[in-house]
């Protein structure tokens, strides 16, 4: 099912197959022209965004294909940060994506989330949750049912969660998601970028930094440099170490929010209090989920920004 006239016209968090999206690039930008987006931004995980992609047996740059469909794209990386804080995650829009530093934070992320992911399936399997690494997480079946490898480096947390629920260990990734993070022998800290190194990467590297997802945030942490504070004071040391721009509109009905806050809500109060300081974005963090059967699925503009916000944050 195909959802029209979606609720935003200007979605800035959207993941393909490159890392834990079920669209191929083509089939994002196809799948948003198709609903009438305007713009969107491709923001996977630990991969540079594609210069080109085949269509009708040519290759072409992928910004102009999705111009030539009326289709703004802006091309972006999601950067998981800070090893003691869940879901930190910071936006990079625009970078110079031939950087050197940028590759080599690429590659340590990479295999930093191979190394906690395979111990992760180990302690879940220990447990009576037998998750093989191999055969559960690396084998899958693409949509024409050809059983294909990926490669260790290219494996995404969701994987596993949601391999937890189709095995009928949870009831969703959603719930695998509350689980894993709740549970200390199963919550590996695996070595992430520091929010503040991320953030002058990104600007080092003329992009732009965006908070995603700020409510995921737990409402106490610990982080090494700040200590204990709650979330409202480490956004603002992320604000004082340069941050850019911070998500208002989100789908935290359709994740692991643990709060008790609606969309809506949440928007107003991330409007009010960081509009003045900060760009304000958004996104659905599409996924594609549709496509795995998922009920509850985030669809393409659910999130995101009107017109007047996008230009503020690229022009």
């Amino acid at each position: 099912m195909t959802i029209k006239n979606p609720n935003y016209k200007f979605d800035l968090h959207c993941h393909t197959t490159r890392s834990d999206g079920r669209d191929t690039p083509k089939e994002l930008i196809d799948h948003a022209v198709e609903v009438g987006m305007k713009a969107i931004a491709i923001t996977d995980h630990d991969i540079i965004p594609p210069k080109t992609i085949i269509s009708n047996h040519k290759e072409c740059d992928i910004i102009e294909y999705a111009k030539r469909k009326g289709l703004k794209l802006i091309k972006g990386y999601e950067f998981s940060t800070d090893t003691m804080v869940e879901d930190v995650h910071i936006l990079g829009y625009n970078l110079n994506w031939e950087s050197e530093d940028i590759k080599q934070e690429i590659k340590a992320a990479r295999k930093s989330k191979t190394k906690a992911y395979r111990l992760l399936c180990k302690r879940l399997s220990e447990k009576g949750m037998p998750i093989d690494f191999k055969e559960d997480i690396l084998k899958y079946t693409d949509k024409n049912n050809n059983e294909l490898m990926r490669k260790e480096n290219d494996v995404e947390k969701k994987f596993i969660f949601e391999k937890m629920a189709e095995k009928g260990f949870v009831s969703s990734w959603k719930k695998a998601k509350i689980m894993i993070k709740n549970d200390s022998y199963f919550n590996i800290k695996r070595k992430k970028i520091d929010p503040v190194k991320a953030i002058k990467l990104i600007h080092e590297n003329d992009g732009i930094a965006v908070l995603a997802h700020p409510y995921l945030i737990n409402k106490k942490v610990y982080n090494e440099k700040f200590g204990e504070l709650n979330r409202i004071n480490y956004i603002e040391k992320l604000i004082e170490n340069g941050l850019d721009g911070i998500e208002a509109r989100y789908t935290y009905n359709k994740t692991s929010y643990k709060g008790n806050k609606t969309v809506k809500e949440i928007e107003k109060e991330i409007i009010n209090l960081y509009s003045d300081r900060l760009l304000i974005s958004g996104g659905s963090d599409y996924h594609g989920g549709q496509k795995i059967g998922v009920k509850n699925y985030r669809y393409i503009g659910e999130a995101g920004i009107n017109f007047d916000r996008f230009n503020k944050l690229f022009t």
